[in-house]
């Protein structure tokens, strides 16, 4: 009978996580691409969506926040004389004892004793050491002299080698014996690198003989330099940020380590190599502890290097230092600092960043800077559009068509059929994919799914040539106006793109003067302090573009939230004038009726609800025949497309 199967289960270490979810880029890009349309460099936007983060992973911003807030607790909450306590504690504990047993003995001897006990400095150490050939009579005080030796060594040993205070737990005479032996051979080494010697040798011998007591595994003689002087600047560390009294005591004491004073004098000698060979580190600075909590010296020790950490996390979440890059953060220091959770949002933040960079979303422009491809816009187009669809759907109990234009001829292309779709099939393709389908499944019979059928895709019998003209004036981004017109811009010309693209678009934009731009263009214009509303130049501008194609219907889009307060003169240059003057408003309508002759209406867009506006806007709507709309900022794009649809089928 074969045993039954056995599993184990444990913590994932081959790679990225299979089960966490994937990355959600699109959400990504929507936010980088509202940065950017508010004007911020692409560059920006990427480092202000890794600082924010995303909803499912926190930011650099709130990682950087939790690191200062673990700092804090732990100067708030902690002080450094705990060793000093617990030695005072045992002593006293001592002195108790041994005169609870000095005081029953009616001989001289005991009274001796007694004066000699009470005869002790003040001080701590001054008592400690005092007690050094002290021949104790009591149990208890013997024990507890010996556990303060003990300690002090353990202690002075933890604050220069990590893990040693728990390796050291009922130390022996033995003991102590290969610890000196160990610090030695240490300094015997150090020394020799100091000198320029080749140490690989002496390091590997060394290691053999002393390995268990450095679980940090270095593999030569600098890496347990690195190790052991990082370690001893803490020490160092935590003695500047102790009182002048306390530092005093606390070295004093240290020579009573395990009762053997070679031990303190191996540990000085290790610090001072250690400071020669690795003079960078802090060895200089103090930190203020406010807390109650004590710690001993190797805690103590132990905090001083998590604060160094922390430090160095902070810096390098910050990514302010030049060349920073994600890759350079400390995961394990996070892991030890903010555990597992921090860890993979760090790291789902470099994963974000590389897959943006990737996925082509960005590229370098001629002059070195960062900007958004061709495949972000369309993107950004998409999500905006899909915006736009749902607010139509919603206000007018519209679904969402993927028909390629309004009505009627095939265009030679089928897509799978979709729920709500009232295209004829496209037999051929629909008993095609039920054939293969079925074969792929081994079956003999050709069973019809919903999955197999696809319809005839149509388009648009007549095309539309449409110009979008939006105001770019500083109003626009003074009154939160600047990012919904560029969403608008995006919306209609993915639409025109994916759905007509037989149509023709310019996007023109107007503020002093008008301007054609491109979609990336207006993605990435920054709002500018100018005064001047062109609309005269902008359907100026319109005009030329619909005389390009006499062929096709002409749709003309205005958006804006000002009356016209600038034309342009005949000899190219702008004339602005705050109130408008006559002559501006009257070139403006000349512009108008020239676009009316062309079979273009104007619908204008109005932000805004300035009685003087709304009057020059009916006016427009009427020697144009167009009309005047008045959305909100949510539904300036379902407003526009929605114009846009209803224009290209003539009017």
């Amino acid at each position: 009978m074969t045993a039954p199967d056995h599993y184990s289960y444990g913590p994932y270490h081959d790679g990225p996580d299979p089960l966490a979810p994937p990355l959600d880029l699109r959400d990504a890009l929507d936010q980088i691409g509202r940065e950017v349309m508010e004007g911020g460099s692409p560059r920006r936007a990427l480092e202000e969506l890794l600082r924010r983060g995303m909803r499912d992973m926190r930011g650099l911003d709130e990682l950087t926040r939790q690191v200062w807030q673990r700092r804090s607790d732990i100067t708030r909450r902690n002080r450094l004389d705990g060793t000093l306590q617990e030695v005072r504690r045992l002593l006293d504990e001592a002195l108790n004892a041994e005169r609870r047993a000095l005081f029953p003995d009616p001989s001289d001897d005991a009274r001796f004793a007694e004066a000699r006990l009470d005869a002790l400095p003040p001080s701590t150490a001054a008592a400690v050491g005092e007690l050094s050939e002290y021949d104790w009579r009591s149990e208890t005080g013997r024990e507890n002299y010996r556990k303060i030796r003990d300690m002090l060594g353990q202690e002075l040993l933890e604050s220069r080698f990590q893990g040693m205070k728990q390796a050291l737990q009922g130390t022996t005479p033995q003991d102590v014996e290969r610890i000196k032996r160990m610090m030695s051979d240490l300094n015997d080494l150090l020394a020799a690198h100091a000198r320029g010697e080749d140490t690989e040798q002496q390091f590997a011998e060394f290691m053999a003989e002393h390995g268990e007591f450095f679980p940090e595994n270095p593999r030569n003689t600098d890496e347990l330099i690195d190790a052991l002087a990082a370690r001893s600047a803490a020490a160092q560390r935590m003695l500047n940020s102790m009182s002048e009294q306390q530092r005093a005591e606390l070295s004093e004491l240290i020579g009573q380590a395990f009762g053997d004073p070679e031990v303190a004098a191996q540990v000085a000698a290790l610090d001072a190599n250690l400071r020669s060979l690795r003079p960078g580190e802090d060895w200089e600075s103090a930190q203020r502890f406010r807390g109650q909590d004590p710690l001993g010296m190797g805690e103590g020790a132990q905090a001083m290097q998590d604060l160094a950490e922390l430090d160095a996390l902070a810096e390098q979440l910050g990514q302010s230092y030049p060349g920073a890059r994600l890759e350079d953060i400390d995961l394990d220091a996070l892991t030890r600092q903010l555990g597992d959770e921090a860890r993979v949002d760090a790291q789902r933040l470099a994963e974000l960043e590389r897959e943006l960079r990737r996925q082509g979303l960005f590229e370098r422009a001629p002059d070195g800077s960062l900007r958004l491809t061709p495949k972000a816009l369309r993107r950004l187009g998409e999500t905006a559009l899909r915006s736009v669809i749902g607010q139509l759907r919603s206000r007018r109990g519209e679904r969402d068509t993927a028909l390629a234009g309004a009505a009627g001829e095939p265009t030679g292309a089928s897509r799978p059929w979709r729920f709500g779709d009232t295209e004829p099939w496209d037999v051929s393709r629909t008993v095609r994919n039920a054939v293969l389908r079925s074969a792929s499944t081994g079956s003999r019979t050709v069973r019809m799914d919903v999955s197999d059928v696809e319809i005839v895709e149509t388009e648009q019998r007549s095309r539309a040539v449409v110009a979008l003209c939006v105001d770019t004036s500083w109003s626009m981004v003074q009154e939160g106006r600047w990012v919904p017109m560029k969403r608008t811009a995006l919306a209609l010309h993915q639409l025109i793109s994916t759905r007509f693209r037989s149509d023709a678009l310019e996007v023109i934009t107007f503020g002093r003067h008008a301007g054609t731009v491109d979609v990336s263009e207006l993605t990435a214009l920054e709002g500018v302090w100018e005064q001047g509303t062109n609309l005269h130049h902008a359907l100026l501008l319109a005009g030329r573009h619909l005389r390009r194609h006499p062929d096709a219907v002409p749709v003309v889009l205005v958006v804006t939230d000002g009356e016209p307060t600038a034309h342009l003169e005949s000899d190219g240059e702008a004339y602005f004038s705050w109130p408008p003057q006559p002559r501006t408003l009257a070139v403006t309508m000349t512009q108008v009726d020239a676009l009316a002759k062309l079979g273009a209406s104007i619908t204008v867009f109005m932000l805004g609800d300035e009685p003087r506006l709304a009057a020059f806007v009916d006016l427009v709507a009427r020697r144009s025949g167009g009309r005047v709309i008045s959305p909100d900022l949510d539904g300036l794009g379902a407003a526009v497309v929605s114009d846009y649809l209803h224009g290209r089928r003539g009017r």
